[in-house]
């Protein structure tokens, strides 16, 4: 019976391989961090950190600085020892920023000059809201109007990512939109947590 060795082969590979990979570990990953080498040659790269999102003013809007609305920052200083707003996250919507912040200033714009006749009227079924929403182009299938109260009507416009929800009563049309939620890609808010 022949016997086949390969120790010879494996061992004489070490001598190989060790370098090659002292070298690659000593090397590391080619990345720089922030105050090693401060005074070295050559381009520093900061940390990276996330930038603020940018809002502009959009069009139509007036020069005022526009308030941007933070989840939670309405909030106490010190978080809840009950850690609610840290379990309920999940149902603080995304605000919009940017060129989506202008969409969603716009269709807001659209939404209340389309519902304020039938406010002025005192029309407040949800079939009419729907048809008014539904006649500014949006598909039946992503309206959803709802009755609260006889003199009340909610509606939620689900296009996401841009989302509009509101409602209308004998005192005011109001209507916001926001970028959805947090762990669900729909408009309407959820109802569990992640």
């Amino acid at each position: 019976m022949t016997a086949i060795r390969t120790t010879g082969v494996r061992l004489g590979m070490a001598p190989m391989v060790v370098p090659a990979l002292l070298a690659v570990l000593a090397v590391g990953c080619g990345t720089h961090r922030p105050g090693d080498g401060a005074g070295a040659e050559g381009p520093s790269r900061a940390a990276a950190t996330p930038s603020a999102p940018v809002d502009f003013r959009c069009p139509g809007e007036s020069s005022a600085p526009t308030p941007t609305r933070t989840p939670g920052a309405s909030g106490p200083a010190t978080p809840p020892t009950d850690h609610y707003a840290e379990n309920h996250g999940f149902m603080v919507p995304f605000p919009l920023h940017g060129r989506e912040r202008c969409e969603g200033l716009a269709a807001v714009a659209r939404v209340e000059g389309a519902l304020e006749p039938l406010r002025e009227r005192g029309d407040f079924a949800p079939d009419s809201t729907r048809d008014a929403l539904t006649g500014l182009g949006y598909s039946a299938s992503k309206v959803r109007t709802y009755q609260n109260g006889p003199t009340e009507v909610g509606f939620l416009i689900d296009t996401f990512p841009l989302c509009v929800e509101g409602g209308m009563n004998r005192e005011s049309t109001q209507a916001d939109a926001f970028g959805g939620y947090p762990d669900h890609s729909a408009c309407d808010r959820p109802s569990g947590g992640h």
